[in-house]
């Protein structure tokens, strides 16, 4: 049989062939994985990583971090600050007057320190009357009141773009009734927050 015969070339090609296609060991064995600890033939169950060693904190730079926390009446809606139990303090008015008391300054300090307190804060200021007067008087009356209440706001230092005013004369009474309790609480600048 010659080299060049088909014969030889079929032989040689079969030969090559099955050189091929026959398993190779590998060059290095793995050893088999080790039985699960919960079997009693495994070995020592090697311990539990402790925690992770103590890092150094890195030195900061000299100039402290502001932090702002998280204030109480800062999450809370609108209605809940214009409530009943609102942080806001109502203004009181002697009869006929738009003159501010000890009183009436003593509560719009209190509200200025909150509303510095929370810097985007934007209130109305409606000016109330008692029920004695005419409608026209009532609502001249209130302006004024709301407007005393504002010029002392910002006399503390509260910006007055963040103050609007409105009179509602004596059209919606805190109190109903038609006593003299009932009037000295319905002469009032009262105060709505109006956005935050």
């Amino acid at each position: 049989m010659s080299a060049s015969s088909p014969k030889f070339l079929a032989v040689v090609l079969i030969a090559l062939a099955a050189a091929c296609g026959g398993k190779r060991q590998p060059a290095t064995t793995a050893a088999p994985p080790s039985a699960p600890a919960a079997f009693p033939s495994a070995g020592p169950v090697p311990p539990a990583p402790g925690p992770p060693p103590a890092v150094s904190p890195v030195p900061l730079a000299d100039t402290p971090i502001a932090s702002t926390p998280l204030l109480p009446w800062d999450a809370q809606p609108l209605d809940v600050i214009n409530g009943p139990d609102s942080p806001l303090k109502a203004v009181l008015f002697k009869y006929d007057s738009d003159e501010l008391t000890p009183e009436a300054k003593q509560a719009l300090e209190t509200n200025a320190a909150l509303l510095k307190t929370y810097p985007t804060w934007v209130v109305t200021i409606e000016g109330h009357c008692d029920e004695r007067g005419t409608a026209e008087y009532n609502l001249a009356l209130g302006d004024r009141r709301a407007l005393a209440a504002k010029t002392y706001l910002v006399s503390l230092g509260v910006g007055p773009d963040r103050i609007r005013t409105v009179s509602y004369g004596n059209e919606f009474p805190f109190d109903p009734g038609h006593t003299e309790s009932a009037w000295s609480q319905n002469r009032r600048a009262h105060f709505m927050l109006t956005s935050k």
